[in-house]
């Protein structure tokens, strides 16, 4: 519906169905009296009341500040934020805070940074995302030549156009509304608008109702539809819709539709999955931590008679401690380091899809490439080149019909060096050269070379440009001229110059829609015209050239077009030996049958004739405008006389050839469980035709239930459309519309596939926003696919979708490495405090500590396991479902196994060194570190209180690595507090080595260190260096060691963190076995 004036949304009336309406009833129901005088200006202002502006509906963006709001609506990020809040409030209220300054605010202050740079990340990505609406305003024409009241205004703004306004079209226009078309200025009227409907070539218009009231737009000939363009013509129309009725305003609603039914990605969904998970489990292991150690902090006494407690004991200080307990399990079990990790690897990911010429525009579908289950591509540029092509020619043998030759013509782009035909003599007889003239002479198009890209393109039509190329391929009659004539070319067809040379074109008789053929007039010798004639003004003329002064060169009628029409108007025919023969009925039955044959194997088919000398009659002769016959070329209702009488010379057979890499792609497809659905504007028949040759079916596999029209699936049953497309096998879709490509692919979304969907078009926006992965093309593509897209293919190439999926594998396998190497350490710490905790030991852990690990000491290992090497049978596995598990209950067990030793070893390393001087043959004597039992660490709170455990107890100061002392300490009991740094250095440290280890257990998730040693990966080796360097760095530089509350190791202590931390390297190289040999087998 229109947009009402203000812009917003308004009930508007129904589209009048003016395509299948004659003109007069058109102008009718506009209330247009006389096309030349148009609306007059109070009906103007009805209109505009009526159906408002010819404006595209705006939607207000969000605000900056919904943005930022959306970054913090995520279940982790509220933990954190908690966290940071509970850790800022202890450190404002807590006594020995203030002490320590502006360092007790260092955790939540962390906390809140790294929260602000995720929102920052995620405001730029969402803020950047939607471009495709603004893209189709682009698409809109800024002003039109309309009549009103009488008078034209050639530069009114096109939003001030109402339905019922007069309008003047002509070449190289853009169309301002849907129009419906009252009258020719020439000719013939073509429109390209295959941006709109995937046509592959433009399409010829007419003043006659056009298709039924609910037909596709393919079939509404009498329209011209608003973004579109004039491609060749002049015409009068009249405005039948505009803004939001329009098709285009129709598409933008779509696309708004699509935006809302968008979906999370098959990983964002699994993380959030995660993240749930992860709150539960942090809240059971805090409550488990309270309930073990309230009796700490809340002491009560009973009597014996009753159940109230007689006595309650508050110790405010130790219920802060164990508040910091659960800060320290919130940012233990968050891995706050993952989002980066995963943007990191995800835009890695990019650059290699970049050097593979697919160009990744949302990250996430990175990941979503890697479980694609179906690929819905579109037909034209993508499965073909795009580039029409002669694939066949015919031609009469030395008897006739009766042995009539058929050549294969290979090559499928615009390139004339590319490919040639087959079978071809060396030396071409009269009747191949006839086709050859024909072929470039009755031509207005040219294939040029794009020296920059080293690229063919047409020049005009895509069917002429295709002859150009056919004539290179054949090259000239004689050998020699031939040679001499590619030897000193200057350009991309000298061939076709040569022919021009020879041939002056005299005048043209266009294109009609009743002849269905066009023809030229041209005389052998006498300099060349370039094949090109100015058009003269008016309707009712073609053509014609200036004088020539060719008088007594030979006058000959070149024609081309549809083999029914103008074998009907052929009455001799061409043998191989030039000689000219009547055409009988049984010739001319013959000639249809190789006609009916080259459509079935969906060939565009043209006849190729020709007329010379006296058969031409009064034109015989023709010089130009001074001749006497020149009366005959001014109406074209005479065309058809004149192309009367024709001698046939031989049948051309095209299309759009299917990319030949394209084949081998389907193969991989197949291999890689991955479906090919094709949906294209296309007829049925070339659809099916390309279907088979590319492989999507086998040559003789019966296409029922596989291959329907979009008009045939959209009167389906949903469950008949369910069960079509359901089951293996591919399918095909023809003559679609945007409406029926939404339909797909929200069926194939609701039956659990994972689908990518292809286009180029402006139709194709909808579809592109509502799949999971939106695919366009980037040399064809319009900007308007390309922001609805999430990835862009700058070859416009198949083949480059089915590398990017297996690209999307690999990364996909990479990510899970990293995201379980980076739970797993996580769960590592959560056990650290969690056994601190029980146990009743001091904090070996503290927030920031963590933090440190989490983000920067984790990062780089994560980020080098981005670039394990790909399995060899990534393309031959099956696409993981979208709902499996991101860590299934065998893996969860693994790292709570390899957790528990984690928390063990951190917690035990601390143990060590408070309670003993020697493990293991490793002296911890040199410190002069003073030794308690282990009850009295497990006491400490309660050092002070007095009794037989802590009778007598000092503790004296110990020295660190570098000669800086601790202590001494005025109150024993700080010994287990800033007493407990080096302690507390060594529990970090073992952290630091067990998930450099753990990262050398992630290179493959089963197969052993034995058979994928370390250098597979030797990023992975430069990151475990530089994650240890970071890790020196905070040990050895003075100003970070402080901020962490550590100190420098000797080299006793690091041999100590080593026996602590290389076991976790044989514990899963223990369970790897087990799950090569026992759980895959279940």
């Amino acid at each position: 519906m229109a947009p009402s004036p203000d812009g917003g949304a308004a009930d508007k009336p129904e589209v009048f169905p003016a395509w299948c309406e004659d003109a007069e009833d058109v102008l009718d129901f506009h209330g247009v009296d006389d096309v030349g005088k148009g609306l007059s200006s109070s009906q103007v202002a009805e209109q505009r009341a009526k159906y408002g502006a010819n404006e595209l509906e705006h939607e207000e963006a969000s605000s900056l500040w919904e943005l930022v709001l959306e970054q913090f609506d995520d279940i982790l990020v509220k933990i954190l934020l908690a966290a940071a809040a509970v850790s800022f409030g202890l450190a404002y209220v807590d006594d020995a805070a203030a002490e320590e300054g502006w360092t007790a605010y260092v955790e939540p202050l962390v906390i809140l940074l790294i929260l602000i740079l995720n929102a920052i990340v995620g405001v730029w990505q969402e803020s950047n995302a939607e471009s495709a609406l603004e893209a189709l305003k682009e698409m809109q024409s800024e002003h039109a030549s309309v009549v009103r009241d009488g008078q034209r205004n050639g530069h009114l703004p096109a939003s001030e156009l109402v339905p019922g306004d007069i309008i003047e079209l002509r070449v190289g226009d853009k169309v301002p509304a849907d129009c419906r078309v009252l009258e020719l200025k020439t000719a013939t009227l073509r429109a390209e608008q295959a941006s709109l409907t995937g046509e592959s070539v433009a399409v010829l218009k007419q003043t006659e109702p056009a298709g039924a009231e609910d037909c596709e737009i393919q079939a509404k000939d009498s329209m011209l539809f608003a973004g579109t363009a004039v491609a060749n013509g002049a015409c009068v129309a009249v405005v039948n819709s505009i803004g939001m009725a329009t098709e285009i305003g129709k598409i933008q609603a779509s696309i708004q539709e699509a935006k809302e039914e968008e979906e999370d990605t098959p990983l964002k969904k699994k993380l959030d999955e995660f993240g749930e998970l992860l709150t539960q489990v942090i809240g059971i292991i805090c409550l488990i931590v309270w309930i073990i150690n309230y009796e700490h902090f809340l002491q009560m006494e009973f009597d014996d008679c009753c159940w109230m407690p007689t006595k309650v004991s508050f110790d405010f200080g130790k219920c802060t401690y164990y508040f910091k307990i659960a800060v320290a399990l919130a940012v233990a079990a968050i891995p706050e380091g993952l989002p980066a990790v995963i943007t990191t690897c995800l835009a890695l990911g990019t650059r290699k899809m970049a050097q593979q010429n697919a160009i990744v525009r949302k990250l996430p579908s990175v990941e979503t490439l890697g479980c694609t289950t179906t690929i819905c591509s579109d037909k034209t540029g993508t499965l073909t080149t795009n580039q029409m092509s002669v694939v066949r020619m015919v031609a009469l043998g030395k008897s006739g019909t009766s042995d009539m030759r058929a050549y294969e013509v290979t090559g499928a782009t615009y390139n004339p060096l590319e490919g040639d035909v087959v079978g071809l003599p060396a030396k071409m007889d009269p009747a191949l050269t006839a086709i050859s003239t024909v072929a470039s002479v009755c031509n207005d198009s040219r294939i040029q070379l794009d020296a920059s890209k080293q690229v063919y393109h047409a020049i005009g039509m895509p069917t002429e440009a295709a002859l150009c190329v056919l004539v290179e391929k054949m090259g000239l009659p004689d050998a020699a001229e031939n040679k001499a004539v590619i030897d000193g070319a200057n350009g991309c067809e000298p061939v076709n110059a040569a022919w021009r040379e020879k041939f002056r074109r005299l005048a043209t008789l266009e294109f009609d829609r009743n002849r269905k053929s066009m023809s030229v007039l041209a005389a052998m010798g006498g300099g060349s015209s370039n094949g090109t004639v100015p058009p003269s003004p008016g309707r009712r003329s073609g053509r014609l050239a200036a004088k020539t002064d060719a008088a007594g060169a030979v006058t000959t009628l070149l024609v081309k077009g549809a083999p029914e029409n103008v074998l009907e108007r052929c009455s001799q025919m061409m043998r191989a030996d030039g000689s000219v023969v009547p055409l009988a009925a049984a010739d001319k039955e013959a000639l249809l049958e190789t006609v009916e044959d080259m459509a079935s194997d969906a060939l565009r088919t043209l006849c190729l004739a020709m007329k010379t000398g006296s058969a031409l009659g009064k034109l015989d002769g023709y010089t130009g405008a001074e001749h006497s016959a020149h009366g005959m070329l001014a109406d074209p209702e005479g065309y058809e006389a004149i192309e009367s009488g024709l001698t046939f010379v031989g049948l051309v057979g095209l299309r759009d050839p299917p990319r030949p890499e394209v084949r081998d792609s389907m193969v991989a497809c197949k291999a890689a469980g991955i479906r090919v659905i094709v949906i294209t504007g296309d007829n049925k028949k070339t659809a099916e035709s390309i279907c088979r040759d590319i492989g999507v079916f086998s040559a003789d596999e019966d296409l029922s239930g596989k291959s329907v029209t979009g008009r045939e699936f959209a009167a389906m049953p949903e469950a008949d459309q369910i069960a079509m497309l359901s089951g293996g096998g591919g399918r095909v879709f023809s003559r679609a519309e945007p409406r029926h490509k939404q339909d797909i692919v929200r069926l194939l979304k609701g039956q659990g596939e994972v689908v990518a969907m292809t286009g180029d078009g402006v139709n194709d926006a909808p579809a592109l926003k509502l799949a999971d992965i939106g695919i366009a093309m980037g040399i064809a593509g319009t900007e308007v696919a390309k922001e609805a897209s999430d990835m862009v293919l700058a070859d416009d190439n198949f083949q480059t979708i089915v590398a990017a999926v297996g690209e999307g594998r690999s990364i996909y396998a990479n990510m899970q490495a990293f995201i379980r190497y980076m739970i797993s350490s996580n769960i590592g710490e959560v056990f650290s405090i969690f056994f601190t905790a029980a146990l009743g030991m001091p904090e070996g852990l503290i927030p920031v500590q963590l933090l440190w690990v989490n983000l920067v000491t984790d990062g780089p290992p994560a980020t080098a396991l981005g670039f394990n090497p790909a399995d060899i049978d990534t393309m031959r596995r099956p696409p993981r479902s979208a709902s499996d598990s991101l860590i299934t209950p065998w893996v969860f067990l693994r790292y709570m196994v390899v957790g528990t030793y984690v928390g063990a070893a951190t917690v035990g390393i601390f143990a060590v060194w408070y309670t003993s001087s020697e493990f293991m043959g490793i002296d911890l004597s040199g410190d002069g570190h003073t030794v308690v039992s282990m009850s009295q660490l497990m006491a400490w709170d309660k050092c002070g209180a007095g009794g037989q455990l802590w009778e007598g107890f000092t503790a004296s100061a110990y020295s660190t690595y570098g000669g800086d002392a601790i202590g001494p300490f005025d109150d024993p009991c700080d010994y287990f507090g800033k007493g407990k740094a080096k302690a507390s250095t060594l529990s970090l440290s073992v952290l630091v080595a067990i998930e450099m280890f753990n990262a050398l257990n992630a290179l493959s998730e089963d197969h052993s260190l034995v058979t994928m040693p370390p250098w597979v990966n030797p990023y992975l080796l430069v990151a475990m260096a530089v994650s240890f360097g970071l890790h020196f760095l905070i040990l050895y530089v003075p100003a970070m060691a402080n901020i962490f509350s550590i100190v420098p190791l000797s080299f006793e202590e690091w041999m100590l963190v080593l026996a602590f931390s290389a076991p976790v390297i044989l514990i899963d190289e223990v369970l790897k076995f087990a799950a090569r040999n026992y759980m895959h087998r279940l």
